[in-house]
């Protein structure tokens, strides 16, 4: 996206970033755009830009129908220990899938777009609960359509992806690229491979501070504050994750990049098309799990739910009283998470007054082991906190 800008447009660009309004951010574009000067290398600028026009004026007209009572809007409350989506072209077999894995009662049709609003259903896994939700297929031929706004919007919304593609669709691999390039130019990523920049701006912070386990890449701290304040972003905490340019760090202005865990069902090889897995493999990241499926036949729809979880990030811990059984209802948190970070999920008295804790399971010695308040716990421990 950067394209060497001059010090004008740098500045609308600013001021854009600035904004707090769907309206103030609309004007500022609208004169971003009017100052960019037209050439190659300001082609997927422009592209984006007026993209995000387009989608911040449907965002204020749907804003003036919903106030005269008209008007859809596409959201889903999350519910149960994560969110997933469904994502994918027409007639791959989402709505199938979904009912095949939860207790959803979609509508399943041969015919294309046939999904107009999204649909949630609950998946079961072990002793919690993932909520799936079948959205309206993407346009992959019309990028910028209106539906696929909405799709992308919950896909921001989720805690993960189910990427679903068939070997039915004309040109499978051909129209797998589409959809991950569909995902990526809206700033979904979905490897961890891929260099991510976010960018939070603080009154409290004083200067430019660089935090994350990220690598910086042909580049020095002091070129990101100078590129920074050419953009008058002198107070920031900048987010780096896997290994980033400064065209990323320039292009994280502008646009929010969000990492997604994904899975890639393959859908229908009661059809065929096992043929097809490598050359998937070569265009879909490394660190994305491919899992042929088959919502008809029932090919590996029980592997979907632990491959899902273990995307996720995520682990389960048990807590309990003194003398007591553990709550069978675990708490489901984030992989690495410490004992004290637990105890505050809990309730913030306890992490406050923290003494110790006891604990069961993989990430101690023995049972009952009493350990302190970093302790980093793992999947299935049990946790007896004493405050």
């Amino acid at each position: 996206m950067p394209a060497n800008l001059p010090a004008e447009a740098r500045g609308k660009l600013a001021k854009y970033s600035e904004a707090r309004t769907p309206e103030e951010k609309i004007r500022a574009l609208e004169e971003f755009i009017s100052s960019v000067p037209k050439h190659k290398g300001t082609e997927n600028l422009m592209h984006w830009a007026r993209r995000r026009l387009a989608e911040l004026r449907e965002e204020v007209e749907l804003r003036k129908r919903k106030k005269v009572g008209g008007g859809l809007q596409i959201f889903v409350e999350k519910s149960g220990s994560a969110q997933a989506v469904l994502i994918g072209p027409p007639n791959v077999g989402k709505s199938s899938l979904l009912a095949k894995l939860t207790n959803a009662k979609p509508e399943i049709s041969p015919y294309p777009y046939t999904t107009k609003m999204p649909l949630p259903g609950m998946l079961p896994f072990e002793d919690i609960q993932i909520q799936l939700v079948d959205t309206p297929p993407l346009n992959i031929e019309e990028p910028e359509s209106s539906m696929n706004n909405k799709v992308i919007g919950l896909a921001r919304n989720a805690d993960a992806l189910l990427i679903v593609l068939s070997p039915d669709v004309p040109e499978p691999v051909e129209t797998a690229k589409k959809t991950l390039q569909l995902l990526e130019e809206r700033g979904i990523v979905i490897s961890r491979a891929m260099g991510i920049v976010r960018i939070k701006r603080s009154r409290e912070v004083e200067g430019i501070r660089v935090v994350g386990g990220g690598r910086l890449m042909g580049f020095t701290e002091d070129d990101l504050r100078k590129l920074l304040s050419e953009y008058r972003i002198y107070n920031a905490v900048v987010e780096i994750e896997g290994d980033v340019t400064l065209d990323d760090v320039e292009s994280a202005i502008v646009t929010s990049r969000v990492y997604k865990p994904a899975l890639l069902l393959f859908n229908k090889v009661d059809l065929g098309g096992e043929g097809l897995l490598p050359e998937l493999r070569a265009v879909v990241p490394k660190d994305v799990p491919i899992i042929p499926v088959s919502a008809e036949r029932g090919d590996n729809l029980r592997s979907i739910g632990g491959a899902l979880f273990k995307a996720l990030g995520v682990i389960r811990v048990y807590t309990k009283n003194p003398n007591k059984e553990p709550d069978p209802n675990p708490l489901v948190v984030k992989r690495g998470s410490s004992v004290l970070e637990v105890a505050e999920m809990v309730h913030k008295s306890l992490a406050e007054n923290f003494k110790y804790a006891r604990v069961w399971g993989k990430s101690v010695k023995y049972p009952g082991q009493r350990v302190g308040g970093n302790h980093v716990l793992e999947d299935k421990d049990i946790v007896e906190i004493h405050a």
